[in-house]
């Protein structure tokens, strides 16, 4: 096994890297501050080729698989996981389409995404729903050639921004999760309303939206596989994205990482730079091995995807690590920082912030945890 990336991905995350310093950085705190959707950074992001690297060739995009989506989306949120988010989150929306769409489907609603920026959004979680998949209250009632869709979704990630969304609606409300379908649904569509802009925590570039539908008229032809088939292709779907999402965590970490190394060596007490101390130096050598492991992690479940395998156990171990490992980073960056870091003119406060959402969002620590004692307990196939 090499651990070494290629020289085309070594350029790639360069390219990211670049991006996010030139381009995300000098902005992160505006748009965090006043809750600011990234338009103008996502624009350029489309415009380098950082968004969208998954779409396949056969369809206008660049093809690169989950370990080059984890080089983007660790570089992009050390920049800012708020815009970062923001740039990255079409994978989740067009994911579906791919994984179960048709031909049709895919070429329907794949290539605008790379014509310009558009955005997709993924709308899974409802407001009584979202570890719960099963308690989805969202329906959808064929009607002739259409469905007739009823219901809300709850924090969709860009839905205030989205041309489109996956949406998942109950077809079958006795069969709990088994009753899910997955539909494409415009949101100019008649009785499609974006309820809230929701004001977060962190993250707060990246839109964050509750949706209703109330008599959603949608085709047949926007379903995607059969009825039934939504919670299946929502799980793999989240299998596919999680490592990515983990890098993002990765690139949070880091970046607080960065700031508390510098920080220790310049900030002096008692005569000397507080690196010097042992109880500061050893929460920095914590840090850096915590980090290194997760991106590990990221690293092996995007490789098992690109190589064709199933990577449930290895998403939610990258997953829980990379989320768990952001947040305890963050939190002792901010010690290292002491007064300092508690204040919002130093950046790791906004770090800690953000650090936290990744361990609710695509799935809680809980739930990855529970997904690894079955897959321990209770393993499927491949």
């Amino acid at each position: 096994m090499s651990f070494a990336l290629t020289e085309e991905q070594r350029a790639l995350r360069e390219l990211a890297h670049e991006f996010a310093e030139k381009e995300i950085r000098p902005k992160a705190a505006e748009y965090d501050e006043h809750q600011i959707h990234p338009a103008d950074v996502i624009a350029k992001a489309h415009e380098v080729g950082l968004m969208n690297p998954h779409l396949p060739e056969e369809l206008g995009g660049a093809g690169l698989g989950a370990l080059e989506g984890a080089l983007i989306g660790e570089e992009l949120c050390w920049g800012c996981s708020g815009i970062g988010t923001s740039i990255v989150a079409n994978i989740l929306g067009a994911l579906p389409v791919l994984l179960a769409g048709t031909d049709e489907q895919q070429r329907e609603w794949v290539p605008p995404l790379l014509e310009e920026p558009i955005l997709c959004s993924f709308g899974l979680t409802e407001p009584n729903a979202g570890s719960d998949v099963s308690g989805i209250q969202t329906t959808a009632v064929r009607m002739g050639d259409e469905y007739v869709i009823n219901g809300s979704k709850m924090f969709i990630t860009n839905a205030g921004q989205a041309a489109w969304l996956t949406v998942f609606a109950s077809t079958d409300k006795d069969a709990g999760h088994r009753g899910l379908t997955a539909f494409v649904v415009p949101t100019d569509a008649d009785g499609v309303t974006i309820e809230k802009h929701l004001d977060k925590m962190g993250q707060r570039a990246t839109d964050t939206s509750a949706i209703a539908f109330q008599d959603v008229q949608v085709p047949a032809a926007n379903r995607l596989g059969e009825e039934g088939e939504g919670f299946k292709i929502a799980m793999r779907t989240l299998d596919h994205t999680r490592p990515g999402t983990a890098s993002g965590a990765v690139g949070v970490a880091r970046a607080a990482f960065e700031h508390a190394v510098e920080y220790a060596r310049e900030r002096v007490q008692f005569g000397q730079p507080i690196a010097m101390n042992q109880g500061v130096n050893f929460l920095i050598a914590d840090m850096a091995a915590e980090i290194e492991a997760a991106r590990l992690l990221c690293w092996q479940a995007a490789w098992m995807l690109d190589q064709g395998e199933r990577a449930t156990l290895q998403s939610s171990y990258a997953k829980r690590f990379a989320a768990d490992t952001a947040m305890k980073v963050t939190t002792d960056a901010v010690q290292v920082f002491g007064g300092y870091g508690y204040i919002k003119e130093f950046p790791v406060e906004k770090l800690m912030r953000d650090a936290k959402l990744f361990q609710i969002y695509e799935g809680t620590s809980q739930i990855q945890r529970l997904v690894i004692a079955r897959e321990i307990f209770l393993p499927r196939g491949d």
